[in-house]
């Protein structure tokens, strides 16, 4: 594993990453970003006072289209565009968008009305895209079809199509794109974060913990039907783990990215293990002229987002949007 304490330069940086890459896709599985004509439709429009909200889908791969809500925010004048990923809960997209379970999850309408264009999608498993027949974030049907590749994986690439349907839609300034996710979904903004350098700003709230200081690192391979990760499982009867979670976030560097974290969290018990990898991927931040892109935010109140930390999260994407 990669010492990033140990880094001295830029140029020291440019050949670490590569190497760190190439790890992460090791446990990853293949990510074929191959071009495919997304073909955005447009299925039903409804305006709202200062936004109209749109159901749109568009192809992900050759075979499959998936269904999206897109926000656009009054207005004439190109505005920045926010990927709001959901967390794991079975409503998918439509908690994102307002229309079902937890309000202070439904960052899509709270940043449209804020004047972004944002764009919350189905991840595979959940909303609309649970298969016949099976609870939602049961992977079974997947690894059927894709024995050598995650759900982790999938999820990446279907995000990155979301950043092209962002690049294809009106109204959005693709050099101001953000993402913010909570849980699952903050799992997945910073992985997108790391892969894809169109993204200028995340926040990511309750994603991670350390795996080196775990203390259920099968967490991401579990065995309740949703097996996100499943080379994991290697690396914990191993207790061998290629990279960790500071990688990830010094991978985005030095993209600007907000970390906030619950110190009282049921999921993620152990805080200082968010603190620990964002100080040492602060290293890559500081090599790259960039020490004050990343940040950590911590609060009291259990695995969810605060009133207060949304604030934090709104005042990071005015200042870095």
């Amino acid at each position: 594993m990669v010492d990033l304490t140990k880094l001295k330069s830029p140029s020291d940086w440019a050949a670490v990453r590569g190497e760190i890459e190439a790890a992460v896709r090791g446990v990853l599985g293949p990510i074929p970003k191959d071009p495919i004509d997304l073909q955005i439709k447009t299925v039903d429009e409804v305006e709202f006072r200062g936004y109209t909200r749109r159901r749109v889908n568009y192809f992900v791969d050759n075979w499959e289209r998936i269904s999206a809500w897109l926000f656009i925010p009054e207005g004439k004048d190109e505005a920045p565009g926010i990927l709001c990923c959901h967390q794991q809960s079975p409503q998918g997209k439509d908690e994102t968008a307002g229309l079902e379970g937890d309000p202070r999850m439904a960052f899509a309408q709270h940043y449209a009305e804020l004047g972004y264009v944002t764009l919350a999608p189905d991840c595979i498993t959940a909303g609309d895209r649970v298969v016949s027949r099976a609870k939602a974030y049961d992977t079974k049907a997947f690894y059927k079809e894709n024995p050598k590749g995650s759900i982790a994986a999938k999820m990446l690439l279907d995000h990155m199509r979301a950043l092209d349907v962002f690049a294809e839609a009106k109204r959005v300034d693709a050099a101001r794109i953000g993402v913010i996710g909570h849980g699952l979904g903050a799992f997945n903004a910073l992985l997108l974060s790391a892969f894809d350098d169109r993204i200028q700003a995340c926040v990511a709230s309750c994603g991670f913990t350390r795996f080196a200081t775990d203390k259920e690192p099968a967490r991401w391979a579990r065995g309740d039907g949703f097996l996100l990760i499943p080379k994991i499982l290697d690396c914990v009867q191993s207790g061998k783990f290629p990279f960790d979670w500071e990688h990830i976030l010094a991978m985005a560097a030095p993209s600007p990215t907000l970390i906030i974290t619950a110190l009282s969290d049921s999921e993620y018990a152990n805080p200082r293990s968010c603190q620990k990898a964002v100080t040492m991927a602060a290293k890559v931040y500081k090599l790259l002229g960039a020490p004050n892109a990343l940040d950590f935010y911590g609060h009291h109140d259990g695995h969810r987002i605060t009133l207060e930390a949304l604030e934090v999260a709104d005042e990071w994407f005015e200042r870095w949007l």
